[in-house]
């Protein structure tokens, strides 16, 4: 009985340490009562202050009837409240605090941030939490808004390539394709309504939905008092929002799917290739490999870009991964010389069934690709009110813990575990070719051959 004791204690004491965030020396995290994460970055190199609020939302928890609206919401963040009546009133408080404003809607975060001086970071943390606890979304300042977020699509559709990119998400994510798709729907975004505004609220604006990033010359001593006077008494919710209403998964591939655009705007071909790959909930470490793979790829000196970019069989090959708490996908690029269509599909293919052989990457250029992402990583942090977003983004993707211990995981990846990424998600496995040309490549391109079909959807 007292070995089990003595087991179940030593058991219990190594759960403990696992659980403990190993944060860098400048990060300071704490929990208000109500749930708010507040993450305190110090940084005493310009006497700035980055005040961030993130809420884990975003177009995962969309689907068709709301596609597009969390990024709305996030517009209308920057508009009346309860303590500023009008945008005019909040641009000209904007203005009084010397505050650069933004913010970002993704598939699986919103964030909002600014950047004043530091001596006014008591007025901004109220600024702060009137824009976020107490919007008014004015039936007049939707009206004005819809248009300018249904701009940023029409720009977005500018692109030649956009139907391209559509297309391949509807391919890629089939009925829940609305879940990765961040800008959203014309028809949703044009007739959104502030009742509309309001579901979104109440479903996921709650302090134990979000955190509190605040960075720069400051000091954690003086932040946290201050976040727990001026947030502290914000209602948390009474339920998982994500236990309220689950996010959906994604239907896997099946086989192979091949589909055709075409655009008299398109200058030369392009095809992406994507595969499901894996999360943050079920495969954190293929995750890393996946980063270090994708490094592996991207080297001039890799086989990928030697056969195809020094041959001048294409113009541009890339291969990568975005790291999501709901199946990311690798996706790659191939941009080939207009004379040799096929034979640059071709080599891709058969670089991509290579994959997976030992010799098709060195040792050197495995331990070169961690130092790169290592030294990009750090390159990433020069500038405090910019990387902060980067930490919020794997707090809603990951964890903290993700972000902090990032080079050190890379560090430990081995050739089976690429091996192991390789095999699970990309050999043989389900995937989505989507190809756009100029119609009239048609004359010198043998579209059969590659397995598309003119004309094919």
């Amino acid at each position: 009985m007292k070995k089990i004791l003595v087991t179940t204690l030593l058991f219990t004491a190594a759960l403990a340490a696992f659980a403990q965030q190993k944060l860098p020396s400048n990060f300071y995290l704490e929990k208000l009562d109500n749930g708010l994460e507040v993450l305190v970055i110090e940084d005493n190199s310009v006497p700035l202050a980055t005040v961030e609020i993130v809420v884990r939302n975003g177009a995962y928890t969309e689907d068709s009837a709301f596609n597009g609206l969390s990024h709305l919401y996030e517009h209308m963040f920057f508009k009346a409240n309860k303590d500023i009546p009008s945008q005019e009133e909040f641009l000209k408080r904007v203005n009084e605090l010397g505050i650069i404003f933004n913010g970002t809607t993704s598939d699986e975060r919103v964030n909002y941030f600014f950047t004043l001086s530091n001596k006014n970071l008591m007025e901004g943390l109220e600024f702060m939490n009137s824009a976020i606890r107490y919007p008014l979304f004015l039936e007049e300042e939707m009206k004005n808004e819809n248009p300018v977020v249904d701009g940023e699509f029409q720009r977005a559709e500018s692109n030649p390539y956009f139907e391209l990119f559509q297309t391949f998400g509807r391919k890629m994510w089939g009925d829940n394709y609305y879940r990765k798709n961040p800008i959203g729907l014309h028809d949703v975004i044009l007739s959104a309504t502030t009742e509309k505004m309001e579901i979104i609220k109440n479903k996921y604006y709650y302090p134990n939905n979000s955190m509190l990033v605040v960075a720069g010359d400051v000091n954690h001593e003086e932040v946290v008092p201050m976040a727990e006077k001026i947030f502290g008494d914000w209602e948390p919710s009474d339920f998982d929002p994500f236990e309220r209403y689950p996010i959906p998964e994604f239907a896997p591939l099946k086989g192979e799917t091949k589909f055709l655009t075409e655009s008299e705007n398109a200058q030369v071909p392009l095809f992406m290739i994507g595969f499901h790959g894996p999360d943050t909930r079920n495969d954190l470490r293929s995750t890393y490999a996946a980063d270090v793979f994708s490094y592996i790829l991207q080297q001039a000196s890799s086989k990928l870009q030697k056969d195809l970019i020094e041959t001048g069989l294409a113009l541009q090959v890339q291969v990568g991964y975005q790291t999501n708490k709901y199946t990311g996908p690798i996706q790659i690029i191939l941009v080939p010389n207009p004379m040799n269509v096929q034979a640059a599909y071709d080599k891709l293919w058969e670089h991509i069934n290579m994959w997976n052989d030992p010799d098709y990457y060195t040792d050197e250029q495995l331990e070169t690709a961690k130092k790169l992402l290592a030294i990009d990583d750090a390159y990433s942090k020069e500038a405090t009110s910019n990387f902060v977003h980067t930490v919020t983004y794997w707090w809603a993707s990951a964890t903290i813990d993700y972000y902090t211990n990032y080079v050190e995981n890379l560090k430990k990846v081995t050739r089976q575990d690429i091996s192991k990424y390789v095999n699970t998600y990309i050999t043989d496995q389900p995937h989505v070719v989507g190809l756009m040309i100029n119609p009239s490549m048609k004359g010198y391109i043998d579209l059969s051959a590659m397995g598309f079909e003119a004309g094919e959807e």
